[in-house]
């Protein structure tokens, strides 16, 4: 069987399964079996595959008819220029979440601080804040999970882009943290705060049947209609960030008042703004830690 023929037969099989990425979920496990970049597949049209290669590219392609997503079959996803193992364990890295990255790194960049004490709440994979890390060489990270295996990615994640130096990772539930677990590894209090918390409402009808089944429930969903940990995370958020730092989360794309009102309601914030993505739906908050108290 040469490239041409899986590609197409994949492809097909695909869309006949409803999947509306196809074409490119097929180039990716093939060209993966391969080891080739994408463009490759269409320079080498005729490559006859071996018998092994033909077997490998069929269980990636009955994984993937099952609803599995491409990113856990490959065991990687990038994110914000790096590229991030992943697993079960982990949320995959959307492409929406990096603004919360770029935002950071520009309040930084603009406020002229050279080292930055960075936090990442909930860390999953690690691409917040090992993406934010890597921005400033002097910069140095916490980075919090509930979850082992989470805490697993993330460093296997800081160690292959040869981060392992300058970040702490701490196994412990978020809202339980207290700073002098902490701002002994930071020096202080933290200027930066991210955060991904789970922000999915348990009964949200709207949720993808796949997303349920393969990622981490834990990562996904909170009570209160997803509001709770958001609700948490932001009031720990005032005990570990400094006076003038900045925070950012991300939330859902309904949430953008309810999200105000929390963050509003601890009083330690200033300057709380809902920020949209590029499809114009409400889906961070972001604030800076008010000087006063």
């Amino acid at each position: 069987m040469q490239v041409k023929d899986i590609l197409q037969k994949t492809t097909q099989f695909f869309r006949n399964k409803g999947i509306e990425t196809a074409r490119l979920d097929s180039e990716l496990l093939i060209s993966a079996v391969l080891n080739w970049e994408r463009m490759k597949l269409y320079l080498n049209y005729e490559y006859p595959l071996t018998e092994d290669e033909v077997s490998a590219c069929r269980e990636f392609v009955r994984r993937r008819s099952q609803g599995e997503p491409v990113a856990y079959i490959l065991g990687k996803r990038d994110f914000y220029n790096h590229t991030f193992f992943v697993n079960s364990s982990v949320l995959i890295p959307r492409p929406e979440t990096e603004h919360i990255v770029e935002e950071a790194a520009k309040w930084i960049k603009t406020s002229g601080i050279e080292a930055p004490r960075l936090i990442d709440f909930g860390t999953g994979s690690g691409c917040l804040g090992l993406s934010l890390l890597a921005e400033s060489s002097e910069s140095k990270l916490v980075a919090v999970d509930i979850s082992k295996g989470a805490i697993e990615v993330a460093a296997k994640n800081a160690e292959s882009l040869s981060l392992s130096d300058r970040v702490h990772f701490i196994e412990h539930d978020v809202a339980e943290l207290q700073v002098d677990q902490v701002s002994p590894l930071l020096g202080g209090l933290a200027d930066v705060i991210v955060a991904n918390p789970p922000y999915i409402a348990e009964n949200d009808p709207q949720v993808e049947a796949n997303v349920k089944k393969f990622e981490p429930a834990t990562a996904l969903f909170s009570p209160e209609q997803g509001l709770q940990h958001i609700k948490l995370w932001a009031a720990k958020a005032a005990e570990l960030l400094r006076g003038g730092g900045f925070i950012m989360f991300e939330i859902g794309h309904e949430q953008g008042r309810a999200a105000r009102d929390i963050f509003e309601a601890t009083g330690s914030f200033t300057g709380v703004q809902i920020v949209k993505d590029l499809s114009g739906r409400e889906r961070f908050v972001r604030a800076l830690r008010s000087e006063e108290n």
